[in-house]
C-alpha cells in the first residue's frame, strides 16, 4: 500500500538537521538500519527544541516520545553524503503534538518519513502538561 508523502505545513517552520551515515549504522542488508531512523527522528525533534528555547525553558519542560511511525521509501547506502532530516510540528492536543520528519538523501530524494507523538512534561515531576500557547510561535514559519 502506497503511503502519502508528508509535506510541511506552510504555517510551520521546517527545521533542518544534517545527518551523518556512519559505518555502524549499516546493517547486514547493506543500508542504514531501521533502528537508526528512530534515533534520527528523536535527534531531529530534540535539535529543533534546543535551537528554539533557552536554557531556563528547557530546564522547566521536557518532552517524552510516546509513539514513532516510519515509512521507508529508498535505502541509504554506506557513505551516503548530504543526508538531512527536515522536521516540523502539527497542532497541539493538550500536552501532545505530532512531529513530522522527512529523511532525504543528498539529492533531496525522500528516503524515509516519520511521525512521532510527543508529550510535554514538567521536568521536575515528569507529569504531562498542556502545551502553553506561548510555545507555539517558536515553531511557526519565519
Amino acid at each position: 500500500m502506497a503511503r502519502a508523502v508528508l509535506e510541511p505545513r506552510e504555517d510551520r517552520e521546517v527545521f533542518v538537521v544534517p545527518l551523518t551515515v556512519r559505518p555502524e549504522h549499516i546493517d547486514d542488508n547493506g543500508h542504514v538500519n531501521n533502528v537508526v531512523y528512530v534515533g534520527w527522528l528523536q535527534d531531529a525533534g530534540t535539535a529543533h527544541w534546543n535551537a528554539r528555547f533557552d536554557d531556563a525553558t528547557r530546564a522547566r519542560w521536557s518532552w517524552v516520545a510516546v509513539r514513532h511511525e516510519i515509512d521507508y521509501f529508498r535505502p541509504l547506502p554506506p557513505g551516503a553524503q548530504g543526508v538531512a532530516a527536515r522536521t516540523w510540528v502539527g497542532d497541539p492536543q493538550g500536552p501532545r503534538f505530532n512531529r513530522y520528519v522527512r529523511i532525504e538523501d543528498g539529492e533531496g530524494r525522500l528516503c524515509a518519513q516519520g511521525v512521532s507523538e510527543w508529550v510535554l512534561v514538567d521536568a521536575a515531576t515528569m507529569r504531562p502538561h498542556r502545551i502553553p500557547p506561548t510555545m507555539l510561535p517558536a515553531f511557526e514559519a519565519r
